[in-house]
């Protein structure tokens, strides 16, 4: 495993992490907008940790804004947690090949705690 970092769903996500950024200090990066202005992806570096953030797009239930995300070293990896979580979980994403060049899948555990998957090709 490459890293297990948060990956925080808010609205106004520019805002939001402009305002961390205030108080933590550290350096914004890796800025991804929609076509309609929203924040698909941006990256808060703090030291040697990442803290990623997103706009919320659809409802978010209170408690379900902050995500584990998990930077795989392989695609046999991502595959092998993926099936060990989808288990007994709930798939909300399917393991697929996304538009950044990865492979990518989200889902919660039978926990209740969101994991999102990520292996960079």
């Amino acid at each position: 495993m490459k890293s297990a970092s948060p990956y925080v769903f808010v609205d106004n996500c520019l805002e939001v992490i402009e305002y961390y950024q205030s108080l933590f200090g550290g350096e914004i990066k890796n800025i991804q907008k929609s076509n309609d202005g929203k924040c698909l992806h941006a990256e808060l570096y703090l030291g040697n940790s990442i803290i990623h953030f997103s706009d919320t797009f659809g409802k978010t239930l209170k408690g379900d804004n902050v995500r584990i995300s998990l930077e795989c070293e392989s695609e046999d990896e991502i595959r092998r947690v993926y099936d060990s979580l989808s288990k007994s979980g709930k798939i909300t994403a399917p393991l697929q090949d996304t538009f950044w060049g990865a492979i990518h899948a989200n889902i919660v555990d039978k926990f209740g705690i969101g994991w999102l998957l990520n292996y960079q090709k």
